[in-house]
């Protein structure tokens, strides 16, 4: 067993990326405490895994940065049917240099830049024809699109990161890593 879930982790996601067709493999759950109280979750991609951190990015005046913003604790979920593995991660969240969220931009495709670029992300509007030529117009320009201040990335840094491989038996095998100071705790959990 590999003393590290950051290694488990990146082992388990070749293995499904390898067996599944899905156009985002990356794809998982983001759960944050809403501002009213409430829990929220959205699905998103993962963008990389960076010291140990796991990257995810978007509009820090979204639901979800404003929320991340407020209450920097949120919580990963990944399910792969390929493999019929599923990832829970609960960490801590902080915000990503400047330099690297505009790296994660230009790696965007230019529709979704643009999109990112005019769109105040979750926002209510009464002129969204308005706002898809907007859109529209910068796409068919070759002008540069450049990263808005307001978007940026988050890195989650794991302390608790729960491994669920399912059996057709229900005896699931469930592992449990729990960051202790600078090392991980691994506990067996029934199924």
């Amino acid at each position: 067993m590999s003393p590290s879930p950051i290694h488990l982790f990146q082992q388990y996601y070749q293995a499904e990326r390898q067996r599944t067709s899905a156009k985002l493999p990356a794809a998982c759950c983001l759960s944050t405490l809403g501002l009213d109280g409430y829990p929220n979750a959205r699905f998103l991609s993962l963008k990389a895994i960076q010291d140990d951190h796991f990257i995810l990015t978007g509009s820090k005046v979204s639901r979800k940065g404003l929320e991340m913003a407020a209450h920097p604790r949120a919580a990963l979920t990944f399910w792969w049917p390929h493999t019929e593995r599923q990832v829970r991660i609960q960490g801590e969240i902080k915000l990503i240099s400047d330099e690297l969220a505009g790296q994660y931009f230009a790696d965007r495709q230019r529709a979704a830049q643009a999109v990112s670029y005019f769109s105040q992300q979750g926002q209510p509007t009464e002129q969204i024809d308005a706002l898809q030529d907007q859109i529209n117009t910068l796409l068919q320009s070759d002008v540069d699109i450049k990263r808005p201040d307001l978007w940026g990335g988050w890195a989650l840094m794991p302390f608790r990161i729960e491994f669920l491989t399912f059996h057709a038996t229900r005896f699931h095998q469930r592992m449990l890593y729990t960051r202790q100071t600078d090392d991980w705790q691994l506990e067996t959990l029934q199924p």
